[in-house]
């Protein structure tokens, strides 16, 4: 009998922490994960000194299909709910924001893409 089959839930929190770790080991300190708020998730919230990203972190079958998987709605949805939350995380007013991609895929090194796409 095979091992079942993960579920997108669970392949998405391992992608999700294996963008954690990239981060990590760049030096950011994972502040939230999963963050839900009217406006949809932010995938990660991380930051290292006057920098605060919001990390939307994409796993597919290749890297490319990953980086395509980005959708205009998706970047507008993560744009509004990094407002949401600095809106109630006053305490981060002063930091530089950047709003992040990690784009995953089996058998290939995670991609970092630092401001990958700008708020609208």
């Amino acid at each position: 009998m095979s091992a079942p089959k993960p579920t997108a839930f669970s392949r998405g929190i391992d992608a999700e922490e294996a963008a954690a770790r990239l981060l990590a080991n760049q030096g950011f300190a994972i502040l939230a994960r999963r963050v839900r708020t009217p406006r949809g998730e932010i995938d990660l919230v991380a930051r290292r000194g006057g920098l605060l990203l919001f990390v939307e972190v994409k796993a597919r079958s290749g890297l490319r299909a990953a980086a395509e998987s980005l959708l205009v709605r998706q970047r507008r949805r993560i744009a509004a709910a990094a407002e949401i939350y600095l809106a109630a995380h006053p305490e981060f007013a002063g930091l530089d924001m950047r709003l992040d991609v990690v784009l995953l895929a089996p058998g290939r090194a995670p991609v970092h893409l630092p401001g990958a796409f700008e708020a609208d």
